[in-house]
């Protein structure tokens, strides 16, 4: 039996081609995207987390769903829906996409050297660009439901579609710009 997603996506047809993310995108999933915290003791434990009950959590970061899972899964299953009914496509894939190119490669960190600080480009590590990446989509997502007409799903599912096909109006297309432009700067 293949692995569905939602009882409606085969994961086994989505692939990951930024190599330096394949073993981070996790996408072995059952019928429901929910782990129960099981990785939150082991370090480096969340990348065998499905991406998208990563998606689902960092929904879940924000003071105003703070905790709410149901509400997150919600949220996410409308998007998938919405994307699938716009593109007929494998939402996952479009999702994964999306994940792949706003996941930032380089960001500054801080030295102090002597009394001095100043700003040096650092290559970032492929955990830590899935979190950036998923970030930058769900705050992407608030900034453009906040005060809007639209439910956060169809905002989400926008964001996803603008992200996957590299669109400069995608909040996280331009955050991942920046950071990059700044680690730049900083050579």
């Amino acid at each position: 039996m293949a692995n569905l997603l939602f009882n409606k996506w085969d994961l086994s047809e989505v692939e990951v081609s930024d190599l330096g993310l394949v073993n981070y995108i996790c996408l072995e999933e059952n019928d429901v995207p929910h782990t129960s915290g099981r990785h939150v003791k082991r370090q480096f434990a969340k990348s065998k987390v499905s991406i998208v009950e990563r998606l689902m959590n960092k929904i879940m970061k924000s003071h105003v769903n703070s905790g709410k899972k149901n509400k997150a899964y919600n949220i996410v299953k409308e998007a998938l829906d919405i994307i699938h009914e716009k593109t007929k496509k494998n939402p996952v894939q479009i999702l994964v996409t999306a994940v792949e190119n706003t996941a930032p490669r380089e960001e500054t960190t801080r030295i102090k050297y002597g009394g001095i600080g100043y700003q040096v480009a650092v290559d970032i590590s492929p955990q830590r660009r899935v979190d950036l990446s998923l970030g930058f989509i769900t705050n992407g997502t608030y900034r453009s439901a906040f005060k809007n007409k639209k439910s956060a799903g169809e905002c989400l599912a926008n964001e996803l579609l603008l992200a996957s096909n590299e669109d400069s109006r995608s909040f996280a297309i331009q955050k991942k710009e920046e950071k990059e432009r700044v680690a730049k700067a900083a050579h």
